[in-house]
């Protein structure tokens, strides 16, 4: 089983900065990609950023030029630096991790609890 904690969210003017924090926890092999999604108010989840073990990173064309994504792998954490932020970027945040479970054992999905987000004009 794996614990996805989120941190960092909150409020800030359109224009201003924030930085989310995901940190797993518990029993498992490895973590594989990680990444964020989010879901406005009357929206589908949708996805805004991922990376991979490596570091290869995607994101979705709305954040791209604004968001970064990174990781450390030894803290098995993931990061979500936002920049510019919009009053259109306003919705939860989820983290997402896929984790081995054990060496040899398909990988399993997690997701955070969500955290609030909120640009304001």
């Amino acid at each position: 089983q794996v614990q996805l904690v989120e941190s960092g969210g909150g409020s800030v003017q359109a224009g201003g900065s924030l930085r989310l924090s995901c940190a797993a926890s518990g029993r498992f092999f490895a973590i594989n990609g990680m990444g964020w999604y989010r879901q406005a108010l009357g929206n589908q989840r949708e996805l805004v950023a991922g990376i991979t073990r490596g570091g290869s990173t995607n994101y979705a064309d709305p954040v791209k030029g604004r968001f970064t994504i990174s990781r450390d792998n030894a803290k098995n954490t993931v990061y979500l630096q936002l920049n510019s932020l919009k009053p259109e970027d306003t919705a939860v945040y989820y983290c997402n991790a896929e984790s081995i479970p054990r060496l040899g054992l398909p990988p399993r999905n997690y997701w955070g609890q969500g955290t609030q987000v909120t640009g304001s004009s």
